[in-house]
């Protein structure tokens, strides 16, 4: 999955974007990278959708008025 979340403040981390950094990096994902314009993570079906509900929830909760959220589903052995 890929998402970003806004409004965007190049100076200084909104409270959503730490929120949703914390949330991605505690659930139990295969992989995690998270950048200043962009954030990823890999995983399994159950382990994704866990951390998509509670990063859009939480994220809103601290003030995102935005979330942008890709979901791509790869077969195995497609990777």
């Amino acid at each position: 999955m890929e998402f970003t979340t806004e409004p965007f403040d190049l100076d200084e981390a909104p409270a959503h974007a730490l929120v949703a950094r914390e949330v991605i990096e505690a659930a139990e994902l295969d992989a995690v990278d998270v950048g200043p314009f962009g954030n990823t993570a890999e995983g399994g079906a159950d382990a994704v959708l866990t951390a998509v509900d509670a990063l859009l929830r939480k994220a809103l909760e601290a003030g995102a008025t935005r979330v942008s959220l890709q979901v791509n589903v790869v077969e195995e052995g497609e990777a």
